[in-house]
């Protein structure tokens, strides 16, 4: 399966060019590797740019591919923000009709 996603870049490695980034869908985390693929040539990742991508999933996992910036610094303090965050706070996911996909009003509303 492959579609294409927006995503907010958590954690960033320019030395090994990988990537964990958090999806628009609020699923599970995407992994980028540079070494699968890919259009990014040149640009340098870092936590807080909001990006697009093409996301393929498999059993594996959640992968990004051909990133393309949208808005370098978009939620520079969003990384920081979830460390912060204890499970306490963090709120309890509704069932919905995607699996453990969280509405964004849902996470708005804690």
């Amino acid at each position: 399966m492959q579609e294409i996603m927006y995503g907010v870049v958590l954690w960033a490695d320019d030395a090994e060019d990988k990537a964990v980034i958090w999806c628009e869908d609020h699923g599970n985390l995407a992994y980028y590797s540079k070494s699968d693929q890919n259009m990014h040539d040149g640009v340098s990742l870092d936590a807080g740019d909001l990006i697009q991508f093409d996301l393929r999933e498999d059993a594996q996992g959640r992968f990004a591919r051909n990133l393309r910036h949208v808005n370098s610094g978009y939620a520079p303090t969003l990384p920081q923000s979830l460390k912060r965050q204890t499970p306490a706070q963090r709120p309890s996911p509704r069932p919905v009709a995607k699996g453990n996909v969280v509405p964004f009003k849902t996470l708005c509303d804690a």
